[in-house]
């Protein structure tokens, strides 16, 4: 399966890699199927492991307008595109992602990693400030921000936020879409785990005592030493909460 067709016409490039029993990895919002690779490959000796571009990126298409509903589609196309129900793993905007899409997929199970969720006003201007600094003509500062604000800048390089700027106005637009989510009613209907870093951001913390709280089948996990960035510089111990949960 090198790509899958969204409802409304998008083509979103995939890869998938093992054998096993099926599961989805959702990335967020400065990254791409790339970025999940050290995870799925942790993950393929005992799984079927699918990755996906999100639209806006890598081999994926986009639409003239963009619509969060596009991406809850989006997955949902991926996973009806897998042989069985798969666990549903998602990090930071793909835990948004899987959050919102879990009421109407066909998965067994959902692992949230500090998914992006808002319970209070911590960066409700952030995708304004991003947009500024595009305005400017300054795509990296744009960045920048993000990372600064996210509180992921000591985890990642130079070469990182040179690639991100590639696609600074999609990090702009799913901000947003961050900062003007409700999540009043988050009930995914599934077993849910939710995945902390010790290093985690506060706010990102937040979330998931909230989604804790509200959740009817919940689990929590947290991994030590550890921050937002664990898929890649610690998939093998994500991998381990991962396979222990699905389990």
């Amino acid at each position: 399966m090198d790509s899958v067709v969204s409802a409304d016409g998008t083509e979103l490039g995939c890869r998938v890699r093992g054998d096993g029993p099926p599961v989805v990895l959702v990335h967020g919002t400065s990254g791409s199927k790339a970025h999940m690779s050290r995870l799925a490959r942790a993950l393929a000796d005992d799984f079927t492991v699918v990755t996906y571009d999100r639209r806006g990126r890598g081999d994926s298409g986009d639409a003239d307008e963009y619509d969060f509903q596009r991406e809850l589609e989006d997955l949902r196309a991926v996973v009806d595109a897998v042989d069985g129900d798969p666990v549903v793993f998602g990090h930071s905007f793909g835990g948004l992602i899987a959050l919102s899409a879990a009421p109407d997929l066909d998965a067994e199970r959902l692992v949230l990693f500090e998914p992006s969720v808002l319970v209070d006003d911590y960066h409700e201007t952030l995708s304004d400030r991003i947009r500024e600094r595009i305005a400017a003509g300054d795509r990296e500062g744009g960045v920048e921000a993000f990372f600064e604000t996210v509180g992921t800048i000591d985890q990642v390089g130079q070469p990182v936020v040179k690639r991100a700027a590639t696609i600074v106005e999609t990090i702009a637009r799913e901000i947003e879409v961050v900062e003007s989510s409700d999540v009043d009613d988050p009930e995914t209907g599934l077993p849910t785990l939710l995945v902390l870093g010790e290093h985690g951001p506060d706010h990102l913390r937040r979330a998931v005592d909230y989604l804790e709280a509200e959740l009817e089948d919940v689990e929590r996990a947290a991994i030590p030493d550890t921050g937002h960035m664990a898929v890649i510089t610690d998939p093998e111990r994500v991998a381990a909460v991962i396979r222990e949960f699905a389990d």
